[in-house]
């Protein structure tokens, strides 16, 4: 053990840290998609070739092999929108978010969710964070638009025909209206939430998402992550809670800068 870590450069645990965090990134943007899914497809054919090599099933070894030949192909035709969505994502790192962009988005939706629940009008605001929702995008009806407290509102009003279902907001944008959510399977979830806040349930379940909703029968605001949800907001808490939440850290420089130094 010593002696490989005599013989390990920097440059070799420089290299491992690369390869760790492009891996990460790649499980984000997969995480919550079809990709994940198919992606466990490859891997259990990948364990039956090598399983079919062992036992000679000579047949299936031979198919698999020659799908498995072509497999970088097969690769980039399947995964080609989250490859591209992978993509646009380079250059942009944790440390470069728009703090003040953020504010306004919440300072819209809070606005929003307190409009909502004076007037006793249900909302699901789906709001995007690390894992991408991109099936749940594709099946929606798209907005892509500038985010607005005036915009919400609209899409909630009982007489709007995209009312039922759940808003994705992604940054400063209104991705999607009308959008269908997963809804939980939690057995121990009160059986006096509706279907609004099994859905608000659902998603932070399989995703990150922070899951803002108003109940239209009690005006409640509830605030959903990772599957627990906190009920009975009043404004000043909602809006404390999506800061915390979403506002980015500031990457503090103050202990390198000490370091540096010292040296």
């Amino acid at each position: 053990m010593l002696d490989v870590l005599k013989t390990l450069r920097w440059q070799d645990v420089v290299d491992i840290l690369l390869v760790s965090y492009i891996i990460y990134r790649i499980i984000l943007i997969i995480k919550g998609t079809r990709a994940a899914q198919m992606l466990i497809g490859i891997g259990i054919l990948i364990v039956v070739y090598f399983g079919a090599r062992e036992l000679e099933f000579m047949t299936l070894y031979w198919l698999l092999g020659m799908f498995l030949s072509s497999i970088f192909l097969v690769i980039i035709i399947v995964f080609q929108r989250d490859i591209r969505r992978a993509l646009t994502q380079v250059g942009q790192t944790p440390f470069t978010k728009n703090t003040e962009e953020t504010a306004d988005s919440i300072d819209e939706i809070v606005h929003a969710a307190s409009y909502l629940a004076n007037k006793k009008i249900g909302g699901l605001i789906v709001i995007e964070r690390e894992t991408g929702l991109k099936d749940y995008v594709e099946s929606s009806h798209i907005i892509d638009a500038k985010l607005s407290m005036e915009l919400l509102v609209s899409l909630f009003q009982t007489g709007s025909p995209l009312h039922d279902g759940g808003v994705i907001v992604h940054k400063d944008r209104i991705l999607t209206a009308r959008s269908v959510l997963p809804l939980t399977r939690n057995p121990f979830i009160s059986k006096k939430l509706g279907t609004r806040h099994r859905a608000a349930i659902g998603i932070s379940e399989e995703t990150d998402a922070v899951v803002v909703v108003v109940s239209e029968e009690t005006s409640q605001i509830s605030l959903v992550l990772h599957g627990g949800i906190t009920s009975g907001l009043d404004i000043p808490s909602l809006n404390n809670r999506l800061e915390a939440i979403l506002t980015p850290k500031e990457f503090d420089t103050t202990k390198w800068k000490n370091w540096l130094q010292r040296k």
